[in-house]
């Protein structure tokens, strides 16, 4: 998944995705990591619209870039979840999710 290979190349931290075809009728996925800083979050999101916008695909919507604490890119049929720890776990997406099958990702160990 193109999403998830350029949240790696910014080094993004706990990277999932959930299949939401089956559970919600708003998009068919959910991929959601962490960043290490304000500064981090925001040069993740950023690396994301960048490569997708490469590639011709354009961010729909994002909110959260003044705070940097949950950023959410939304791209339709895809939305990204960029979080700071804590809010990441106060949220706890992956538990209100938890029907949702997590996808099997090949995530770059470096």
């Amino acid at each position: 998944m193109k999403i998830v290979e350029l949240a790696q190349e910014r080094k993004a931290i706990d990277v999932i995705a959930l299949d939401l075809r089956k559970t919600a009728n708003f998009c068919d996925y959910f991929v959601i990591l962490t960043g290490t800083s304000m500064t981090h979050i925001k040069s993740i999101a950023d690396g994301i619209n960048d490569g997708l916008r490469k590639d011709g695909i354009r961010t729909h919507h994002a909110e959260g870039y003044r705070e940097s604490k949950w950023v959410v890119l939304d791209h339709f049929s895809v939305i990204v979840h960029v979080f700071d720890e804590n809010t990441r776990l106060f949220y706890d997406l992956e538990n209100l999710w938890a029907d949702a099958p997590k996808l099997k990702l090949n995530l770059k160990v470096k």
